[in-house]
């Protein structure tokens, strides 16, 4: 324990946190869980899981990473179908040691079956900007041009089939993961050699 002004640094959880006394701690925590029940409240959105999704967290609340991969053969877009029925953009969370840039190689693998290598960056949006439903917490999704480099698909745990669609063509959409707006965006960047990034 040591003095730091008119405040107590604690190391009891084994982490620096600064309290004038033992009741601030509690204090805390009771206004971490309002916010919690203001989001839900707002979101509609089950307190436990608000609750979950922040109170667990010791840092900043900062935004999640998505990435998704347009990889074009013969003019059309890749797509896998989810077990859902619906279909995506080959993609997800960035994991923990991945880049943008091997994490969208990873997710392309894993779910289409495809080796590719991640070419260029096309868009950077904030998912609550245009997707629905809305999330109760900020992600960020990155879309990346991909080349094909070969491979095959093999069925497997997050997708049923993959394949090729014009942008005339395009099957129903999980829109929550990609939209037709999102899709018709990849196919311009992916015929404009001169593409300018879009971020919101």
């Amino acid at each position: 324990m040591a003095q730091l002004g008119q405040r107590t640094t604690v190391y009891s959880t084994g982490r620096p946190h600064l309290y004038r006394d033992p009741f601030d701690e509690e204090r805390f925590e009771r206004v971490r869980e309002i916010a919690a029940e203001m989001l839900a409240a707002t979101t509609g959105l089950p307190f436990q899981k608000v609750k979950d999704l922040f109170c667990n967290e010791e840092g900043f609340q900062t935004p999640k990473i998505d990435t998704r991969a347009a990889v074009f053969q013969q003019q059309k877009i890749l797509l896998v179908k989810e077990r859902n029925g619906k279909w995506s953009l080959p993609g997800g969370w960035v994991d923990l040691l991945e880049t943008i840039k091997t994490n969208t190689e990873k997710e392309v693998k894993e779910e289409a079956g495809l080796d590719v290598e991640a070419t260029r960056l096309i868009a950077v949006q904030d998912r609550n900007h245009h997707n629905d439903p809305p999330y109760a917490y900020n992600v960020c999704k990155v879309f990346i041009l991909c080349e094909l480099k070969g491979g095959y698909f093999i069925p497997n745990i997050e997708t049923l089939e993959s394949g090729y669609f014009g942008l005339d063509e395009l099957p129903e959409l999980a829109a929550e993961k990609n939209n037709l707006e999102q899709v018709a965006m990849c196919f311009k960047a992916y015929e404009d050699p001169n593409w300018v990034v879009i971020f919101d």
